[in-house]
Formats: structure tokens, C-alpha cells, sequence
């Protein structure tokens, strides 16, 4: 069975709808808990498949949590062997990071809520993200940091707040500034762990809940579908056995 090592940050901050897509593709999941477990030894031991997730710092807070000075040089070594890689959210900033790119607070404010997704270019609108740009889908964001493009990045994706919402680096790394893994019915546990920062960016939980449960459904559809083709395109590509 082929092996995917998920690095987590926050705990309800989980694979969410791609955890079946892997199973159902034959993986085995390990995750590590970021700051806690030893990442050196993933060097050692290469997976199949690395997943960085989401969480509330910033890729430039090294100095307060030095682990993430060592998830760069893990995604920077990895992106170089042309291993797949996925990062979502803090997990895209650090892949970015890893590019060379610089990572630093959006000037338009905080990105929380639901909205759509807008392709690069028309072309891109049937790419691996097509399912995400159907008419009526929209993605939840949950950012207040952003990124500029890493020179070797293919852009896929802004939205109306901000340009850069996704990229790839040819067809194995993945990078997704917004949350298309979400469950509609497991978001009650962001509420309450990110209850300090919505009232400070003055968020309404109400209407945070009222989105989720009209473009919720919706999102889980679209996203088996995209986790579904982004897999099946190494099966394609022969990438896991590069």
C-alpha cells in the first residue's frame, strides 16, 4: 500500500473529505502532530504522499515556533526530489516558502467565509481544479496571510480578495490557500477554536454557519471530484514510482 504522511497542525484541522479519496486510492495515513514530531526522520523514510495542513501562525513567526523552519527545509528538499505534495492553507504559505517565495499579511485584511474561486486563465477552468469553478461552488477561506507566486509555479486560482489561491509545480505538488477539504458538519470545531480570532476580526458565527450549510454540500461534492483526479493523475504519470 502506498503510505501519505499528514503534518497537522491544529486537530480539527484534519484531511476532512480527502481522508476516504486516500483510502479509497490505497493509502495507508500517518499523521504527525507539527512541532511535536520529529520530521527529520521523514527524510529517512520518504512517503508516497506529504500533506501539510492548515493552522493559525505565520510562516514568518520562526523565531515563536522554530518547527516551521523545518517543515520549509522538509517541503524545499521534497519539492526537489519531485515528490508529490499537497499543502492547504499555512501548508500552501510553506510551500511557497519553500519555492523561495516570500509569505506576508494580506494588506486586504482577513479572508474568512465563503466565496468562489476565479481560474488563473480561462484555460485553467479544465485543469485539476475544474470541479472547484463549477457554477455555484463556493470554497471556504480562512486566511489572513498571503503569498507571491514562486517563480517555477503554474498560478491556478484567486479569488475576488486575493490573486493567489492556488498553484502546482508541474503535476506533483499541489497548493491551496483556501480550504476545499471541509465537512460541513465538522465546522462547529473551528467556530469554537477559532472563537478569539473571528470576534476579533468581527466575523458573525451565524453567518459563518448559515454559508456552510447552503455551499457546504455543495463544496464536499466538488472536492471528492478534485481529490479523485488529482490521484488518478500519478497512476497516469508514473510520479509515485519516480
Amino acid at each position: 500500500m502506498r503510505r501519505a504522511v499528514v503534518i497537522q497542525h491544529l486537530a480539527f484541522e484534519d484531511l476532512g473529505t480527502l481522508e476516504p479519496a486516500l483510502r479509497a486510492a490505497g493509502f495507508t495515513i500517518e499523521t504527525l502532530q507539527a512541532g511535536v514530531a520529529d520530521l527529520s526522520r521523514l527524510s529517512q523514510h520518504v512517503p508516497d504522499l506529504l500533506i501539510v495542513l492548515g493552522g493559525p501562525i505565520g510562516v514568518y513567526e520562526q523565531v515563536s515556533y522554530p518547527f516551521l523552519a523545518d517543515e520549509i527545509a522538509l517541503l524545499s528538499a521534497r519539492l526537489k526530489l519531485r515528490r508529490p505534495t499537497l499543502g492547504i492553507c499555512l501548508g500552501a504559505q510553506l510551500m511557497a516558502a519553500a519555492l523561495g517565495a516570500s509569505v506576508f499579511p494580506g494588506e486586504q485584511g482577513k479572508e474568512i467565509g465563503w466565496s468562489p474561486l476565479v481560474p488563473a486563465t480561462p484555460v485553467l477552468a479544465e485543469t485539476t481544479l475544474a470541479p472547484l469553478f463549477d457554477p455555484g461552488i463556493h470554497v471556504l477561506h480562512w486566511h489572513g496571510d498571503t503569498f507571491s507566486l514562486p517563480g517555477q509555479a503554474t498560478h491556478l486560482a484567486g479569488s475576488a480578495q486575493y490573486p493567489n489561491q492556488a498553484f502546482s509545480v508541474d503535476h506533483f505538488g499541489l497548493a491551496l490557500q483556501f480550504h476545499p477539504e471541509v465537512q460541513t458538519a465538522q465546522l462547529e470545531r473551528w467556530y469554537i477554536g477559532h472563537a478569539l480570532e473571528l470576534a476579533r476580526a468581527g466575523i458573525s458565527v451565524p453567518v459563518l454557519r448559515e454559508q456552510a450549510h447552503r455551499y457546504g454540500p455543495a463544496l464536499e461534492r466538488a472536492a471528492a471530484a478534485l481529490w479523485q483526479s488529482w490521484l488518478h493523475q500519478w497512476s497516469v504519470s508514473g510520479v509515485m514510482s519516480s
